[in-house]
């Protein structure tokens, strides 16, 4: 058996519990909402929180991320020089232990920031963050992939949430 990352397989136990934990929606408690346009509420899972699913369901060696690149979409500043706004886009590429892997873009942006130093700096987190969920999704709903789905996700959201 290879130690190199990417090529140590599941066991044929760890790949079945794997796979039937992926199809599950994820609990409240992963859960949080935020204003979304027109009034909308929109549900979501935390950066920090799918991270900590990936960590239970692949284990903390299971699984890694890198980037695979990143682009500046736009940078502004105000006439007078006194703040930034800026736009980044993050292709992140999440791999198991096994070699299975997932691809996904996030996007990070900030207005009217007092630095470029301060603006790329949560820009480029924000977009790496973002592309990290979206990679991890595409593996199953109870990595976030169930909220996608307004109806069930806003369901989920109304249960009563244990603690975490």
């Amino acid at each position: 058996m290879s130690n190199l990352f990417g090529q140590r397989p599941f066991s044929a136990e760890e790949r079945a519990h794997i796979s039937s934990t992926l199809r599950k929606a994820v609990g409240p408690e992963y859960l949080s909402q935020r204003a979304g346009p027109g009034g909308s509420k929109l549900v979501y899972i935390s950066g920090s929180r799918v991270i900590s699913l990936a960590n239970e369901i692949f284990g903390f060696d299971g699984w890694s991320h890198s980037i695979v690149s990143t682009e500046i979409d736009f940078v502004d500043t105000s006439r007078d020089g006194t703040s930034v706004s800026l736009g980044i886009s993050t292709v992140v590429r999440v791999t198991l232990r096994d070699g299975t892997s997932h691809e996904d873009v996030g996007y990070g942006s900030i207005e009217n920031a007092r630095s470029k130093g301060a603006a790329f700096d949560k820009a480029k987190k924000e977009s790496v963050t973002d592309a990290i969920k979206r990679a991890l999704r595409s593996f199953g709903n109870v990595m976030g992939n169930c909220t996608y789905n307004n109806e069930l996700a806003q369901r989920i959201f109304k249960m009563q949430k244990l603690p975490v």
